[in-house]
């Protein structure tokens, strides 16, 4: 029995692909509706699974080729985001068999499946996971890797991406001195098609290696948002999975973790990291002129179309290109767009991991690095940005240093 499936995301394909081939289908998938319609003239299959949002040409069309061009009264399965009641409607009158919004179980699109062609007789044992969802949309997250051969939780990366369809993890290796590449490609082996290592030959600081990991990424197109996480995963995977969900299902272009203590969460600080936070926190809401409750939590997922504002030039700083980034946002839309852009997002759990590469004397030049920011932001010509937010900059600057203890 033959399935044809087509969606634009091939992070979503994969592990239906996967799942059906274990099953004893045979299976082609396509990404491009136009090719998909080809491939239905020449592959003639028993079911076509299709997704309805896709570019060039839409699932819906898909549908009135098979029906109406054709003639042809092959099953056909809608897996799509788009619940539109008007478009689901049209599918059924259009006569498709089944319609599943995303996002849902693999197991569940297994079973309709069988449903409608009933199952291929096949010998091969297969290992079902029931936790295994496919999603609505893609994600890409970057994780920034400097000497991590030690540190680097491989299992807790794996385990999540194959629980979790429609993930992308980026490993960027930040010209570590260890073994962290090695280990980096070993886990990759077997997952090609979901880990990507970025290999950076020199140590440029973990700013540059987000950079470059971020701008990497946006060339992929399949993926609907891009991230970036920590490697020692003191924000954990289901944490960054709450913030995808939220900028998924709002208007928000960027969502930033926060690791403020609240009820209910697993927040734990050391306590003189806890003060030098507060003091540079205060600077940074000063400059941003936002009330940030946390601007350097290493744990952001972005929207892609705001990727190359955030990430096009180097940063000026290397520990808080965190700021620079919400600095460039408000300088491309201004500040009253850019608070409307931007999302602060209580973690459940953030722990403080030992061995982190920030010591407390750097957390001090961070101070300094502040006034960099102030600077070259308030001097820097930028065509969007206004007399009035220059005047702004200049006297967050000089009330910057005015400060002189905290």
């Amino acid at each position: 029995m033959k399935v044809l499936a087509i969606d634009d995301q091939k992070l979503v394909l994969i592990p239906l692909a996967s799942r059906l081939k274990e099953l004893g289908y045979e299976v082609l998938t396509e990404t491009n509706a136009n090719k998909g319609i080809e491939l239905y003239n020449s592959f003639q299959p028993d079911l076509v699974i299709v997704d309805i949002n896709m570019p060039m040409i839409s699932g819906m069309e898909v549908v009135k080729y098979i029906r109406e061009t054709k003639k042809s009264s092959t099953p056909i399965m809608v897996l799509s985001g788009n619940t539109d009641d008007d478009i689901i409607t049209e599918g059924f009158d259009l006569g498709i068999n089944d319609y599943m919004k995303k996002p849902l179980s693999l197991v569940e699109v297994c079973a309709r499946v069988k449903r409608l062609i009933g199952v291929p007789v096949s010998d091969t044992k297969t290992v079902i996971n029931k936790d295994l969802i496919i999603q609505q949309r893609c994600v890409g997250v970057v994780i920034p890797c400097y000497n991590e051969e030690t540190r680097l939780l491989s299992k807790e990366f794996t385990d999540f991406i194959d629980k979790n369809s429609g993930y992308h993890l980026c490993f960027v290796n930040d010209g570590s001195k260890d073994k962290t590449l090695e280990v980096l490609n070993n886990l990759r082996k077997g997952r090609e098609d979901f880990i990507t290592v970025y290999d950076c030959e020199k140590n440029g600081g973990k700013a540059e290696a987000v950079r470059q990991g971020m701008l990497y990424m946006a060339k992929q197109e399949d993926l609907d948002y891009i991230g970036f996480l920590d490697a020692d995963l003191s924000t954990d995977l289901t944490d960054f999975d709450d913030l995808v969900s939220t900028i998924e299902n709002s208007n928000y272009k960027i969502v930033s973790g926060s690791r403020i203590s609240r009820m209910g969460a697993d927040i734990t600080k050391e306590s003189a990291r806890k003060i030098i936070s507060l003091s540079i926190n205060f600077i940074i809401r000063k400059i941003l002129k936002m009330d940030f409750k946390d601007t350097q939590c290493g744990a952001k997922i972005f929207h892609k179309d705001v990727i190359e504002i955030s990430f096009a030039k180097k940063f000026v700083t290397q520990w808080i290109f965190d700021v620079e980034i919400f600095r460039r946002i408000t300088l491309h839309f201004g500040l009253e767009k850019a608070k409307e852009m931007l999302c602060e997002q209580p973690l459940k759990r953030w722990i403080h991991a030992d061995g982190s590469k920030l010591s407390m004397k750097d957390s001090v030049k961070i101070i300094g690095q502040l006034g960099q920011i102030a600077m070259h932001y308030r001097s820097k010509k930028n065509t969007s940005l206004s007399e009035r937010v220059n005047k702004s900059m200049e006297a967050n600057f000089f009330e910057l240093n005015s400060i002189k203890e905290v």
